[in-house]
């Protein structure tokens, strides 16, 4: 008895040196544009084998965002997309019309009816999601934990199972509407909304509304991207 009651006293002075386990933190948050900027490009360049996303153009279109971190976000990607070996990218139904990258972008890409969140996975090491799930730009949760990581790797296969190619779903772009073709020279000649008008001989709400029809022809609401997707359709 006296032995086993030694044994108890060893083994609860053992636990009690070393302590509760630590806990893994979840995962670092990033706020700030330039910050964000950064753990974006951290990751592009970390790329070795393989790149997983859960990708919605559609919400970006939607939102305000600075044209400049939209050009290095997409660049980041692309790059991540050249160093890794294998590129799998999921996007959403809605969200086809948007892909005009598709192309460009090496690797594959799939489409599923909807995505649970916005997310990046690198080499399966390293993760990124939105800290409100939609748009990186509002900020990130970098995860290095690889409990979470693997967790949001399957999630990404399981989607990945039950979606599908996105070659040949994605159609050629329809012509210009004839009468959107002077809205959109008068963008691409920087003219204000003003003078604009005034030159088509259309009130100020008229031209509003074309350039707002214009904009949704091209699947953007950036005026400096719509000179760029209008080039890419061959509508200049």
């Amino acid at each position: 008895m006296a032995e086993t009651a030694g044994s108890v006293m060893l083994a609860r002075s053992a636990m009690g040196r070393a302590g509760p386990e630590p806990q893994r933190p979840p995962g670092r948050p990033v706020r700030g544009t330039r910050r964000v900027s950064a753990a974006l490009a951290g990751l592009a360049a970390s790329a070795r084998h393989e790149l997983l996303t859960f990708d919605d153009p559609a919400a970006s279109a939607a939102h305000a965002i600075p044209e400049p971190f939209l050009e290095l976000a997409g660049a980041c990607m692309r790059a991540a997309a050249e160093r890794a070996g294998e590129v799998r990218r999921i996007v959403p139904r809605h969200a086809v019309p948007h892909v005009v990258d598709a192309v460009r972008v090496p690797g594959r890409a799939r489409v599923a009816d909807s995505i649970p969140f916005k997310m990046i996975v690198v080499d399966r090491t390293v993760a990124a999601v939105p800290l409100d799930l939609r748009l990186h730009y509002n900020g990130l949760l970098l995860i290095r934990d690889p409990v979470v990581v693997q967790a949001l790797v399957r999630a990404h296969h399981a989607a990945w199972d039950t979606s599908q190619e996105l070659a040949g779903l994605t159609t050629p772009s329809p012509d210009l509407p004839p009468q959107l073709r002077p809205v959109l020279e008068a963008l691409l000649a920087g003219l204000t909304d003003e003078t604009a008008a005034t030159r088509l001989g259309m009130s100020p709400r008229t031209y509003s509304r074309r350039v707002g029809e214009l904009m949704a022809a091209l699947g953007t609401t950036s005026r400096f991207r719509a000179g760029a997707e209008a080039a890419r359709r061959g509508w200049v």
